[in-house]
């Protein structure tokens, strides 16, 4: 069984814990960055990403983070996304460059303006994962404004990218671990 990390500093990591047991892996609870050395994968969830960034400069986890990202497969989900980005806007800050793509923060608007949709995703991940719509769960959500080298969409929703890979990598701008369906969180247990 695949022992996967959830960043357990901030946002609903418990969620992202429970979708990955439900897919099959072995969760730990990541609060220090020691805990990386045994992981085959790690998950990002969501929150705000200035407070992690906060959080993460305590006790050096950015480079320990890429460090870890350019051995390991990694999964950000919304702000976990924002922070696997080569480049974030609406302001800038830090990232960790793990994926080609541009990021732009809360383009979806306030959380008042947050939103479930319906997404069909591209045949790619229904061939990999099953066929069938996505319930889209966005909360202030980030939108992916350029993707770029080599980062593939895998679902779009109003024509902007919202779940995206790289290699061993992957993001979502919504939250699939609000969902009761695992089929992301399986495709990503595929990348370990």
């Amino acid at each position: 069984m695949k022992k996967v990390g959830v960043l357990a500093l901030q946002g609903d990591f418990a969620a992202h814990g429970a979708a990955l047991e439900r897919a099959g892996a072995e969760v730990v609870y990541v609060r220090h960055p020691e805990q990386l050395a045994d992981l085959d994968g790690l998950v990002i969830p969501g929150g705000e990403s200035t407070t992690m960034l906060k959080l993460l400069g305590f006790e050096g986890w950015m480079n320990q983070l890429a460090a870890f990202g350019r051995r390991k497969p990694m999964f950000g989900t919304c702000a976990g996304a924002i922070l696997m980005a080569r480049e974030v806007k609406a302001p800038h800050q830090p990232s960790l460059g793990l994926m080609d793509i541009e990021v732009e923060r809360n383009a979806y608007g306030r959380q008042s303006e947050s939103r479930v949709a319906e997404i069909q995703p591209e045949r790619e991940f229904q061939q990999r994962t099953a066929p069938g719509k996505l319930e889209a769960v966005f909360i202030r959500a980030p939108i992916i404004r350029k993707v770029s080298g080599g980062a593939r969409v895998l679902a779009r929703y109003d024509g902007d990218p919202v779940l995206v890979e790289q290699g061993p990598h992957l993001v979502a701008t919504f939250h699939p671990e609000l969902t009761a369906d695992s089929r992301v969180h399986s495709l990503f247990l595929e990348k370990l």
